[in-house]
């Protein structure tokens, strides 16, 4: 397998595995060199181990960083600050991918980026769907449960505080859907979080009047 051999079978699809390349007839352990020379030769990115993105200018279409970060951690899907802000709930830009998972937390940066994943239980792996973009499919969650999550994660370990509240400095909510609010928060038995997701839906309600 030379790059020219590689580039004919994967330019269309330049996020890739390691194990994809098993069309090839190579051994694993001459693929395993070929592609840190390449990442050596900065014609492949590596994102994580097993994850490879081929470098510009030599990939034919660009992947988006929310591509990356769905499909290089499995099970996830994009929440927290970077779907808040996609969906305009936080003034602030948030270039950096941040996921939740059932998997362990973690945090790497590649390509450019901080891919944070942060980890939840699985009864409460839900509240996401699948968006197109750029021509890609993406799984992310609604307003309501990127919203539910950063709560539920800001709540391990702390109490409630309506100074953290207002620090998120919500704004849009015209289309919060506060029923689905309630339905995500009856997923937990937790009192804290009963008490906390109240608060929340009383200051959303607060904003909008």
């Amino acid at each position: 397998m030379n790059w020219s051999e590689f580039l004919y079978k994967f330019a269309d699809q330049p996020l890739f595995h390691s194990s994809m390349l098993q069309v090839f007839r190579e051994s694993q352990a001459y693929l395993r060199v070929q592609l840190s020379r390449w990442v050596d030769a900065k014609k492949l990115i590596q994102i994580r181990r097993g994850w490879y993105l081929i470098a510009e200018p030599y990939r034919s279409s660009a992947i988006p960083p929310a591509v990356i970060a769905n499909r290089v951690v499995a099970p996830s899907y994009l929440s927290l600050e970077w779907v808040l802000s996609f969906y305009g709930i936080i003034p602030e830009e948030t270039p950096n991918p941040t996921s939740v998972t059932t998997a362990r937390a973690e945090d790497f940066q590649a390509a450019g980026r901080l891919f944070i994943y942060r980890h939840i239980k699985p009864s409460y792996f839900k509240g996401y769907s699948r968006m197109k973009q750029d021509d890609h499919e993406i799984l992310i969650a609604s307003q309501e449960k990127a919203l539910w999550d950063k709560l539920y994660l800001y709540l391990r370990g702390r109490s409630f505080s309506s100074r953290w509240l207002e620090g998120l400095r919500l704004q849009n909510l015209e289309e919060f859907n506060l029923s689905q609010w309630k339905e995500y928060t009856m997923m937990t038995s937790l009192a804290s979080l009963h008490r906390a997701s109240s608060l929340v839906a009383d200051y959303i309600q607060e904003i909008r009047r």
